[in-house]
């Protein structure tokens, strides 16, 4: 008796000091759990600065941008400069072009990553590793060492000042290939092998297989593609000589000028508010098959 006395005490003392420990434990993750979604708010305020004073800036004159630049918000709300914008001649072909050399590079880039995502991921042929060495190197190459090159080509065929001319550079991405062949590393050899033993062709593997499965990789590519043409001012400038080819930057750049060289404060932030909304909205749209593609490369 003496013995079972003895041990139930050592228990109750055990399981007494086992509720200190966790109310010690519990302390520091209730303090630490309100800290951490205080700075990720406070981060999030400060990366958001930017993008609401631009917001801020194109619904106020240009006389009161210049009066006080500084401030958050509008004394009067105007939709003056949108209205000038979209009066502004050339402006709604500038929309059209970037729409199209857009879509024509995101449609590039998701059949033409996808197949070369999959056969450097899941075909055995001659010089694999040296194709992917060179997606690799091509990955690290800046613009600045091949446009030169890009633009002498582009000529040769006939395609500058043209949309296709602009588009055609950025049709198959290296980033592109590299998020789609990182992601067809993650679907499994056997499932691959069961289409092939029942009789299927290496094309229908693809369509009706690696592609369903590879949803969240082929968003992650159309963001990044689409963001990648949205907002290209390099090249489109290169290539187009004519205000008729000119893409939304090029044109926002050509046509923020009033006179006498003066900047257009005005017309250029209510311009950055049209080129960043289809950008948000695809993101919005998408944001949860991208976040997917991005765990699922293993690029975090």
């Amino acid at each position: 008796m003496t013995d079972v006395a003895t041990l139930k005490k050592h228990e109750s003392k055990s399981a007494g000091t086992a509720t200190i420990t966790n109310r010690i434990a519990v302390r520091p993750r209730s303090v630490a759990r309100p800290l951490l979604y205080g700075a990720l708010v406070l981060c999030a305020l400060l990366t958001l600065l930017p993008f609401l004073w631009v917001l801020s800036g194109s619904l106020r004159s240009l006389d009161e941008i210049r009066s006080d630049p500084g401030a958050w918000l509008p004394h009067d709300v105007t939709l003056d400069n949108f209205t000038r914008l979209f009066a502004t001649e050339g402006f709604g072909r500038f929309l059209v072009n970037s729409i199209v050399v857009a879509a024509i590079v995101v449609i590039g880039n998701i059949v033409a990553a996808s197949a070369a995502g999959y056969a450097l991921a899941k075909l055995d042929f001659a010089g694999r590793r040296i194709a992917f060495g060179a997606v690799m190197a091509a990955l690290m190459v800046p613009f600045t060492a091949v446009f030169v090159p890009q633009f002498v080509i582009t000529v040769d065929l006939g395609l500058a000042d043209t949309l296709t001319g602009i588009a055609l550079p950025a049709m198959a991405l290296p980033l592109s290939v590299f998020i789609m062949r990182q992601y067809a590393l993650s679907i499994p050899d056997e499932l691959l092998e069961a289409a092939r033993i029942d009789g299927a062709g290496e094309f229908r593997i693809f369509f009706r297989i690696f592609l369903p499965l590879a949803g969240p990789a082929v968003a992650t590519v159309t963001i990044m593609s689409f963001l990648f043409s949205w907002n290209n001012f390099i090249w489109p400038l290169i290539v187009a000589q004519s205000t008729s080819s000119y893409t939304l930057p090029v044109g926002l750049a050509a046509t923020s000028q009033a006179a006498a060289h003066v900047t257009d404060y005005g017309l250029m932030l209510a311009g950055a508010i049209v080129v960043m909304l289809p950008v948000l909205v695809l993101f919005l749209f998408l944001q949860r098959h991208f976040v997917r593609g991005i765990a699922g490369t293993g690029m975090r």
